[in-house]
């Protein structure tokens, strides 16, 4: 989906983006032109960025036992 239709940037690109160690909005707007014209998307952004640290950041117990 788009999520700034400003610039066409997608939810895709903001995961590609955080995959790529984006760490804050103001990055991804530096990375993607997300928010960079009327900043209407930048909540939006904002919470799919969180997000993709949040799935990536999980610990895994049964990996920390395994050591």
């Amino acid at each position: 989906m788009y999520v700034c239709i400003c610039n066409g940037v997608t939810d895709h690109d903001i995961r590609q983006a955080a995959d790529a160690g984006c760490r804050s909005v103001t990055e991804l707007t530096m990375r993607t032109g997300a928010g960079a014209n009327c900043g209407s998307c930048l909540d939006m952004a904002s919470s799919l960025l969180d997000a993709a640290h949040t799935v990536r950041d999980l610990p895994f117990p049964v990996m920390q036992q395994a050591a």
